[in-house]
């Protein structure tokens, strides 16, 4: 058996970008570690979600104990820094952010996790971050330097596939499930995205999650503070969820063009 050690910049992310693996490798008896670089703390907050006195900060931390237990996550760690919001806002500024850490500095303190618990396999992010948030680009850089100084870690660079994103987009305007999902994929189209991802030439590594789609939905309802019940993610059918988010995409650093992988390197 192997270990798996995932890392991401803010609650939540880990049910989006991985849960799927997560609760795969758990199931087939692997360790998994999950490292969060930021607690959240100027995410956008859920009407009514806070109890009085409570810190969006600790909400989210207890959210991500509330995932762990539903994906089968051994171990969860924050590296400590501060979430730095979107790009170009003013908590990008903020010397604590996560956006103004030294790579080396922050890679010295994941390698330590990566070394304590023998890793097997890193999940970072693309060098878009998935999506252009700033913390997500730091991930990005952070993980591939934490890999370097542990050569015998296997990176993978979690990802979506562009094409696959948009082909999905255009479709749901010829044929829209609901109206909400038809503006969404209309507007997105129009702005000439999806800038999600990379595209499909670049993925080395899909993985099967489909059996595993109803634990990843279940915890990110976990994360009530950023996914109340009257969300999108909530209010997708149980079937069109599994098939929108049955396969988790990734590069595997390193690997020869061509690769393709179904399975992450876990022994």
């Amino acid at each position: 058996m192997g270990t798996l050690l995932c890392f991401h910049a803010h609650p939540d992310d880990e049910a989006i970008a991985t849960g799927g693996v997560m609760a795969r490798a758990a199931a087939a008896g692997h360790r998994v570690v999950l490292v969060v670089a930021t607690r959240g703390e100027v995410g956008e907050v859920a009407p009514g979600v806070l109890e009085p006195g409570e810190s969006l900060a600790d909400r989210r931390v207890a959210e991500v104990a509330a995932a762990c237990e539903i994906l089968g996550v051994a171990r969860y760690e924050f590296l400590g820094y501060r979430d730095s919001g979107m790009m170009g806002t003013p908590d990008n500024d903020d010397p604590r952010s996560f956006w103004r850490a030294d790579v080396d500095d922050a890679a010295l303190k994941l390698a330590a996790i990566l070394r304590e618990e023998r890793a097997d396999a890193l999940t970072t992010y693309d060098d878009w971050g998935v999506y252009g948030h700033p913390d997500h680009i730091q991930v990005h850089r952070v993980g591939l330097r934490a890999g370097e100084l542990v050569p015998t870690t296997q990176v993978y660079e979690a990802t979506m596939d562009r094409d696959a994103v948009r082909a999905r987009m255009e479709e749901t305007l010829r044929d829209p499930p609901n109206p909400q999902m038809a503006e969404q994929a209309e507007q997105m189209l129009a702005e000439g995205g999806p800038h999600l991802g990379v595209s499909a030439d670049r993925i080395t590594t899909r993985i099967d999650v489909s059996a595993w789609t109803g634990q990843k939905r279940t915890a990110l309802a976990a994360h009530r503070s950023q996914v109340p019940a009257d969300s999108w993610w909530m209010s997708v059918p149980a079937e069109e969820f599994a098939q929108m988010f049955g396969t988790e995409y990734f590069i595997h650093r390193g690997a020869p063009a061509g690769t393709e992988e179904t399975d992450l390197a876990l022994g």
